[in-house]
């Protein structure tokens, strides 16, 4: 059933920050363009961080989306110094509660239903109070939607730390997760981002359904596991809808830039775009054995280029400044000299989307979040997996053993620092070998497939077309 029979309409939570908005909106704008549904995206935040300006750049759907930005909650009194963000975005959420009661109270029309990010699983008990269709949105894999549900098991049946267990954690039905992999609130059990963690997994199956961002052809055992596995069934006994691969658009930087009439310079397939997202920061000392690599592998590179941390992701920028040939202080002396001819140093930001678009790029060294992966993947473009936070090591695994399109050091970065000569054996082994254009070939033939889910007679397509129809 096409939702456009009927204008739908549905309000989503979106927990705090731009990496969660970001997948929340182009949700919205895919129910808004393909179904004709009128969407208000919820958007909490807080005294300690207010809104970004950015959030208003963000393109929307004609007039059937909008983002209403919630008063902000203050969590002051809950936290302390070393309070993890996992715990800081569930007590954020927790606290606007009332907020969120309040705006959806106030809407001109009672939405259809209410949808909320993994985040916000505090908030499902409004869309009960409203009588109204409640879901979770997962905007990463079905193998962590399958991993978060089963958690609570693994609670009970696992004891001491995830980290130090000798055997793999047991998903009934799915890849096996190796303790190195866990996502970061398992890392620490004594935490309270664990137990909320925990919590998360014990409220998502308390919804109507799980949406995911993913699709069949891409994690078909893990989904059909979701689907059919009766011990998995019997922790999550509701639908699930895997609607991906949902990305930002392209959104051309201009005639002008100058990363793109650079790459426009380059021959087909020969560039390798570096680049850890908006949080991922490296040491001082792996920038410099990043930076060696990348020249003693002699390959085409375009690097977005941050300062260094003291060893910490959240820790102060170091004082920086320029060589005389305009190189960081914090790069190896003379790199920016050396490289000229092959590489291009852009600082702190880049069109992610429009660059990996582009034909000159032939493989992207990432941190593996969920979206830069989507990005990358829906581009035709092989990876180099370099994982730093949150559920990447899970990402990481399975882009180089279930999806095919990925090679990573052979230590985790986290762990210890990766030298130049793997370095430069990971950049070759992407631009230059046999097995890069293979993993090539891999990502071009999901590319098509992400295409084939999305159109009319697709499977992600279908997914959400059931999801509105249920609502409707």
């Amino acid at each position: 059933m096409d939702s456009s029979v009927r204008n739908l309409r549905v309000a989503i939570l979106s927990s705090p920050g731009m990496g969660h908005l970001i997948p929340v909106v182009v949700l919205a704008n895919r129910l808004a363009a393909h179904h004709n549904v009128r969407v208000t995206v919820l958007q909490v935040t807080t005294a300690v961080s207010p809104p970004e300006s950015k959030l208003l750049d963000l393109p929307l759907h004609k007039d059937l989306v909008q983002i209403i930005q919630l008063p902000p909650v203050d969590i002051s009194h809950l936290v302390g110094p070393s309070t993890q963000v996992v715990t800081q975005l569930c007590l954020m959420v927790r606290e606007a509660v009332p907020v969120v009661r309040s705006a959806i109270a106030a809407m001109e029309s009672r939405p259809d239903a209410l949808f909320v990010d993994h985040f916000g699983t505090d908030a499902l008990p409004i869309a009960a109070e409203l009588n109204i269709a409640k879901y979770v949105y997962v905007p990463t894999t079905a193998w962590f939607t399958a991993l978060t549900v089963y958690c609570p098991v693994l609670d009970q049946e696992i004891e001491g730390e995830y980290v130090d267990q000798l055997e793999d954690l047991r998903i009934p039905g799915c890849k096996p997760v190796r303790p190195e992999d866990v996502v970061d609130p398992m890392l620490d059990r004594n935490d309270q981002q664990y137990d909320e963690y925990v919590r998360m997994g014990k409220q998502i199956p308390l919804s109507d359904g799980i949406l995911f961002n993913s699709w069949e052809d891409l994690e078909s055992k893990t989904i059909q596991a979701l689907r059919e596995n009766q011990a998995l069934r019997s922790v999550v006994n509701i639908p699930v809808y895997p609607v991906g691969p949902l990305r930002r658009p392209v959104e051309p930087a201009g005639p002008t830039s100058e990363w793109i009439s650079w790459l426009d310079r380059q021959p087909n397939e020969s560039v390798l775009f570096v680049s850890f997202g908006s949080g991922g920061m490296l040491s001082a000392e792996q920038i410099t054995e990043l930076a060696w690599g990348l020249e003693l592998s002699c390959q085409r590179f375009i690097w977005v280029v941050r300062p260094p941390t003291r060893g910490r992701v959240d820790d102060a920028f170091f004082n920086v400044g320029n060589s005389s040939d305009g190189t960081p202080n914090y790069l190896p002396e003379g790199f920016s000299t050396r490289t000229r001819d092959v590489g291009l140093l852009v600082s702190m930001w880049a069109p992610q989307i429009e660059i990996l678009s582009h034909s000159a790029v032939g493989g992207f060294l990432s941190h593996c979040g969920w979206n830069s992966t989507l990005e990358s993947i829906t581009n035709g473009v092989p990876m180099i997996a370099w994982p730093l936070y949150a559920e990447q090591r899970l990402n990481a695994t399975f882009l180089v053993e279930e999806a095919g399109v990925a090679v990573r050091p052979r230590e985790l970065p986290t762990k210890q620092v990766v030298g130049r000569e793997e370095i430069e054996r990971l950049v070759r082994s992407i631009i230059e070998h046999k097995e890069g254009q293979g993993m090539r070939d891999k990502a071009k033939q999901l590319k098509m497939s992400a295409e084939d889910g999305l159109g009319r007679a697709g499977s992600s397509y279908k997914s959400m077309c059931e999801i509105l129809s249920k609502i409707g």
